[in-house]
């Protein structure tokens, strides 16, 4: 506004100023009325004195007009020397063009289950926008029913497929494991499409046996920023290990925890991560393979207090397990969260370490009995401690959580503590104070 209000005084001041002129130079060249030509007889010496009054006239209203034009003249040279104020103000004043949103792609690893419409018809319910969060959907084993399901979409998602379903060369004793070794070399291809063929920067990994939640998106995207700025973050995933009902707090559902082991189970990558992977990339267990000291590197991952993804795959290469016991009763969170509206600063490394261990180590230690008969007084917190494997997977199992370790670090755990809740009251299992690292034999 301040732009448009300076350039109408200028202009006005210009304009102004050049008609001044104009009539000065009118009014210094026009013939004066009766002095062209030769007077006749009739006029006289009567009309040649008016004339000379004219005249008189004239020059007067001329040293008026000079006199006004350098008035202008000097106001101009104020407007002008004003103009460097308004500059910065207006500077100021210019809109901001905002970045455009990063694009955030969804790559489903499908393989032979029909039921991959369930997955798909959850993404595209919740998806608030195909240009930001294009789903891509990669097909290994070459299953035709499942192929025909994918095609059915059209354009909604892209359909990508694994070229080569050749049986991976074993040994005798391996053989049992061809389903692990073919998803590992899917997962590399998959990944190498977003990545280099794609040109992505990021991406959401979720399997064709997992449903959404209906904050799934707009979880993934407030963490993006976060990832990205926080190198003592290598993973987001929206799963709980322990989010079984019973085991999560329901009033908690936008509380985030920083963790220490490797979720999976729909989880955000980025490409630089990717980048530093792919060349070690394992022929098999490549999930086991990441929970392994060498690429963890001392790196957490961010979860949900609730899960905003659910498992119905109980049939696969791991032939069910762990899912009638744990998985099939995972909460799936159903509030929406508005995530990117939130202040998650807490979830940086130092605040969030700090506030973790001062929460766990300042909260009463209580006995197994007194957590497994619910005989604890107050709201809590409470910390029950253990000291070594053994008792750690004793009172982990006995409580209901899971009580397997890879690499030393145990489900859901962040500094060796497991947190969950136990008839409403939130427990931490956790070491004695003091705790330095993982214990790799741990396993």
């Amino acid at each position: 506004m301040l732009r448009k209000r300076g350039s109408l005084i200028l202009c006005g001041a210009f304009l102004f100023i050049t008609w001044n002129a104009i009539v000065v130079l009118l009014l210094r060249g026009r013939p004066v009325p009766g002095l062209s030509g030769v007077p006749t007889q009739e006029q006289g010496e009567v009309a040649h004195r008016p004339s000379i009054d004219v005249m008189g006239d004239v020059l007067r209203m001329a040293d008026v007009f000079e006199a006004e034009l350098e008035l202008q003249k000097k106001i101009l040279i104020q407007i002008k020397s004003q103009q460097s104020l308004w500059e910065p103000s207006m500077r100021n004043k210019q809109k901001v063009v905002a970045a455009p949103e990063p694009v955030i792609p969804i790559l489903v690893i499908a393989c032979n289950r029909v039921t991959v419409r369930r997955c798909l018809d959850k993404l595209l319910q919740h998806r608030p926008s195909a240009e930001l969060y294009p789903i891509i959907v990669s097909q290994d084993c070459g299953h035709a029913e499942t192929a025909e399901v994918i095609r059915s979409y059209g354009d909604k998602v892209t359909h990508l497929k694994q070229p080569d379903l050749s049986n991976v060369a074993l040994r005798p004793e391996h053989k049992k494991f061809q389903g692990y070794y073919k998803i590992s070399r899917h997962y590399r291809w998959a990944l190498n499409q977003v990545f280099k063929t794609l040109s992505h920067s990021s991406v959401v990994i979720v399997e064709d046996d997992l449903e959404v939640a209906p904050d799934f998106f707009e979880y993934f995207r407030s963490m993006l920023p976060l990832l990205k700025s926080d190198p003592s973050l290598w993973c987001v995933s929206a799963w709980n290990d322990n989010g079984r009902d019973g085991y999560v707090d329901p009033g908690k559902a936008a509380v985030l925890h920083r963790t220490d082991f490797f979720p999976g189970l729909g989880w955000m990558l980025l490409r630089e991560v990717w980048e530093e992977l792919e060349p070690k990339w394992p022929a098999s267990f490549w999930d086991d393979w990441m929970r392994q000291p060498e690429q963890r590197r001392n790196r957490a991952c961010i979860r949900p207090e609730i899960s905003r993804t659910l498992t119905f795959g109980r049939q696969g290469v791991s032939l069910g397990q762990f899912y009638d016991k744990y998985l099939r009763y995972i909460k799936l969170n159903a509030e929406f969260v508005p995530f990117t509206k939130l202040d998650l600063s807490y979830l940086k490394e130092e605040t969030y370490k700090i506030h973790f261990e001062n929460e766990v180590y300042t909260a009463p230690v209580v006995t197994y009995e007194d957590v497994k008969q619910g005989q604890l007084k107050g709201a809590g917190p409470f910390r029950l401690q253990y000291s070594s494997k053994d008792s750690f997977k004793v009172m982990a199992k006995n409580l209901g959580i899971m009580d397997d370790l890879k690499s030393g670090v145990p489900r859901t755990g962040y500094r060796g503590v497991v947190s969950f809740i136990s008839r409403g009251r939130r427990i931490y299992l956790a070491p004695p104070p003091g705790w330095t690292q993982y214990d790799p034999t741990w396993s």
